[in-house]
């Protein structure tokens, strides 16, 4: 894939997150949207396998996500995200369990 195609996937994939986190509720718009900034731009930078894994994920999320927000918003009947599996935490590097535990008390306690 040349370069110019990759970045309109990137770009593609990250609008489409900022786009889907307009339909969440106003306190995860703005954790999720920060989150996804500063993701994205800390990977800009990245190796390749590095950036096929990364992509992966966040296209994975953004499908999860378009399935539970559906077309008219958040479904009252179902909860928005997704458990994680020990299998999943071990799998994870120190540095991203670390990201995930400041991201739950950001949630916990967003003051």
């Amino acid at each position: 894939m040349s370069n110019a195609q990759h970045t309109l996937k990137v770009r593609f994939l990250y609008k489409t997150i900022l786009r889907l986190h307009r339909g969440l509720p106003a306190e995860l718009n703005i954790i999720g949207t920060a989150y996804v900034k500063d993701e994205f731009r800390r990977h800009k930078t990245c190796d390749a396998a590095t950036a096929v894994k990364f992509l992966s994920g966040w296209a994975d999320y953004a499908v999860m996500l378009a399935e539970q927000l559906g077309v008219k918003g958040p479904k009252t009947t179902s909860k928005l995200g997704k458990h994680i599996n020990e299998d999943l935490l071990e799998q994870m590097s120190d540095e991203q369990v670390a990201q995930l535990y400041e991201l739950m008390k950001t949630t916990k306690n967003p003051s």
